[in-house]
């Protein structure tokens, strides 16, 4: 487990996983450790992934400054990653929440991205949250599967502001609500530094006029992959952001939901592996 210092002094943690080119990840949530990524469906098998865990996650120091969990600072954390590594350029995947931090990379430090993915990601950066609308959309798309009448009323309230979270509901955010995605689920409080994830996107974090500006001139290859299911974001709010970039390409997984190496780990590594490794994909 590599440990290396961000210029303020914090010690950052990162998890190698396999061979080959490294391919740094991105965890979301915000601010979840990177454990919850696993593998990614098997895509170690293709590249080295180096997957960190953000400041006050997983195996990396809190900050003696809470400003530092905002989105726009740890832009800081990822390219004193990039110097750790003694790479020209990252090659980068992104999940959810880790997408709008990529972004914001990408934006300042353009001649140091290689390809970039974004997966199911959340495009804070660029002023387009999900609404309640889109994941409610997205969940009526549910209907059908035998918990949709249980969780669907206390998705609904939780959205419109009229009640708490509940687990109830949480087969909205995966393609297949199995024991595999039970157990990822279960997971999530242990390994999410709410204090942290609620400073990620705090006032001055993003500038989406000037980050849109900024990565019309990335001309490094975008992959913008979205779940069919997912509501945050949709497939539609996902292609906005691939036309966002000059060499963006824009991929949907059939059946799948907020984590694709989940719900077709096959799918998501063919698709992801071919496009790092230069070949047209499909989707």
């Amino acid at each position: 487990m590599p440990i290396f210092s961000a210029p303020d002094g914090t010690r950052l943690a990162c998890h190698i996983r396999g061979e080959g080119e490294p391919l740094v990840v991105l965890p979301g949530g915000p601010m979840r450790a990177s454990a919850y990524l696993g593998n990614l469906g098997g895509l170690d098998a293709h590249r080295q992934l180096v997957l960190l865990d953000l400041r006050g996650t997983g195996r990396s120091e809190i900050p003696a400054d809470p400003a530092t969990y905002r989105c726009d600072r740890l832009v800081e954390d990822l390219e004193a990653l990039r110097r750790h590594l003694g790479l020209e350029r990252l090659d980068v995947l992104a999940h959810s929440a880790g997408g709008s931090l990529a972004m914001l990379y990408a934006a300042r430090w353009p001649d140091r991205l290689g390809r970039l993915a974004l997966v199911t990601a959340t495009p804070w950066a660029l002023g387009l949250p999900a609404t309640a609308e889109d994941r409610l959309a997205a969940a009526r798309l549910r209907e059908p599967e035998p918990w949709f009448t249980d969780a669907f009323p206390a998705f609904e309230a939780w959205l419109a502001g009229a009640g708490d979270f509940d687990p109830v509901f949480l087969p909205f955010f995966y393609g297949r609500w199995d024991d595999a995605a039970r157990a990822h689920a279960d997971r999530e409080e242990d390994e999410t530094n709410d204090d942290a994830g609620d400073l990620y996107g705090a006032d001055g974090a993003y500038d989406p006029d000037a980050t849109r500006t900024a990565l019309a001139r990335v001309t490094t290859p975008v992959l913008v992959l979205a779940g069919e299911v997912d509501g945050g974001p949709r497939p539609s709010l996902a292609r906005h952001v691939a036309e966002v970039f000059p060499a963006g390409e824009f991929a949907v997984q059939p059946g799948a939901g907020h984590y694709p190496w989940l719900d077709d780990p096959e799918w998501f590594v063919r698709r992801v592996a071919a496009f790092f490794s230069g070949f047209p994909g499909r989707g």
